[in-house]
């Protein structure tokens, strides 16, 4: 089966105007599990917001700072695996950031540098002058997975649960391919209108993309069943 939203690979380093008032920055660390990197995003212009600053990779670390052209007031991360979260308590340590997120859980490798100041339930918002970020709750990939939509643009930024040009690892016991169903099957009733992955390139057609992803699971699944069952 052919993935439906194959795209043009963000470049490390590069900064990409994504919509008035969000940036993306590719991580350094492109690999057969993080593709052409990790994604960085900045929201805002006064103040601004980190979602994910990736690996602690200094030369990263620096180009966040030198791109936000602002103080940067907040650090977030979708999740704690360690090519997402590791540089956010670096990168708060520099600017005097929050760190805003869900604690690591228990299990497999995880970033327990990652401790927020605010811990986000679902629902929760940050609005500033610039923009609002609502959190989502989408467990799965991680127990403490989260999205984030930017209300102005009704644009959802995914970390791993959507990710462009593949799929990802649900690894148990944190892992759980059921709430990673149950999650996509949420997000599709948001109605967003693009997806912001935590690799690749941005989604424009959101609805036909997570329904590939449960098309694909449900059918890897159901081989799996066939051959147990042979």
């Amino acid at each position: 089966m052919r993935h439906p939203f194959d795209s043009a690979a963000p470049q490390p380093g590069v900064v990409t105007d994504v919509a008035p008032g969000v940036r993306r920055l590719a991580a350094p660390n492109a690999g057969p599990m993080t593709g052409p990197g990790t994604n960085t995003y900045l929201f805002g212009v006064a103040e601004i917001a980190v979602v994910d600053p990736g690996p602690d990779i200094g030369e990263h670390i620096d180009r966040i700072i030198e791109t936000a052209g602002a103080p940067i007031r907040w650090v977030f991360a979708t999740h704690t695996h360690p090519d997402n979260s590791p540089g956010a308590t670096t990168l708060a340590a520099r600017t005097g950031a929050e760190l805003v997120g869900r604690p690591a859980p228990n299990h497999g490798p995880q970033d327990r540098t990652f401790i927020p100041g605010r811990v986000l339930d679902d629902g929760d918002r940050l609005e500033t002058g610039d923009f609002t970020l609502e959190a989502i709750h989408t467990p799965g990939h991680a127990s403490n997975h989260l999205c984030f939509r930017h209300v102005a643009s009704n644009w959802l930024v995914t970390g791993d649960q959507v990710i462009d040009g593949s799929t990802v690892v649900i690894n148990p016991p944190d892992g759980d391919m059921k709430d990673y169903i149950d999650s996509l099957r949420r997000l599709r009733t948001l109605n967003v209108d693009a997806l912001l992955p935590g690799h690749g390139d941005r989604i424009d057609d959101p609805i036909r993309a997570i329904d590939w992803i449960i098309e694909h699971r449900l059918e890897r699944e159901a081989r799996v069943l066939a051959a147990v069952k042979r």
